[in-house]
């Protein structure tokens, strides 16, 4: 009975947690519109600057990346696991173009904050 019971819970949870390590996360954002144009903070807590990647089309923003998981110790066990370690995309609109805006990025504690600063005569 005890095998049975294993067997329909593996049945029933591991083809689920296989689809899910698959999926994007999306970071959360704070945006902010500025006199000068616009500020996009993302919560990134454990990415490094190396594993980012922003693109600006039109009026999109896209931030992309990965989270890596690692273990100080060389052989740990995970016994429980919540933090979402993996590939990750956010692409945010905003209401004006801001291809030939001017952008500036910044990766600190956990954080990404890009400006963006429209041009004088827009």
């Amino acid at each position: 009975m005890a095998k049975d019971l294993i067997r329909l819970m593996h049945a029933m949870f591991l083809p689920a947690a296989s689809t899910v390590r698959d999926v994007y996360w999306q970071p959360a954002v704070d945006i902010y519109r500025t006199r000068k144009g616009w500020v996009l903070k993302f919560e990134l807590a454990g990415v490094r600057a190396e594993d980012l990647d922003v693109a600006v089309q039109g009026s999109r923003v896209t931030v992309r990346g990965v989270r890596r998981d690692w273990c100080q110790e060389e052989t740990c066990t995970y016994i429980q696991m919540e933090i979402t370690y993996s590939h990750f995309e956010r692409t945010i609109e905003l209401p004006e173009d801001i291809q030939s805006a001017g952008i500036e990025a910044n990766h600190r504690e956990g954080m990404l904050l890009i400006r963006i600063h429209r041009e004088e005569n827009a």
